[in-house]
């Protein structure tokens, strides 16, 4: 059987273990200046207003609950680390809070 190449190589970098840099790569490096470096593929900050976190919901407002989360979903919040948990909850009380305010406006227009 003939195994057909695409000619893509796949590279996975390892966090713990990245490569290591030659001298010329160094050199080239610290060569370059803030303006030779392309920053083009960072999104723009500028205009962009900074905020503080929410306030946290007191741990006697949880409760324990059995739920089932897709296989993919789950393994995306566990990879971003510890505190995944609460994670998910934000994202489900910013879709809360989203429809909830949706469902406001709808009622007022109504009256």
């Amino acid at each position: 059987m003939s195994v057909k190449s695409t000619g893509i190589v796949k590279f996975t970098l390892d966090p713990n273990r990245p490569p290591a840099l030659t001298k010329k790569v160094e050199a080239r490096l610290a060569a370059l200046s803030d303006r030779d470096i392309d920053l083009t593929d960072i999104p723009s900050t500028y205009g962009v207003p900074w905020k503080r976190p929410g306030s946290l919901v007191p741990k006697e407002n949880k409760r324990q609950i059995t739920l089932r989360i897709d296989a993919d979903v789950l393994d995306f919040f566990q990879k971003t680390g510890r505190r995944y948990q609460t994670r998910i909850n934000e994202v489900l009380r910013s879709y809360m809070n989203v429809h909830r305010q949706s469902k406001d406006s709808q009622g007022r227009r109504a009256r």
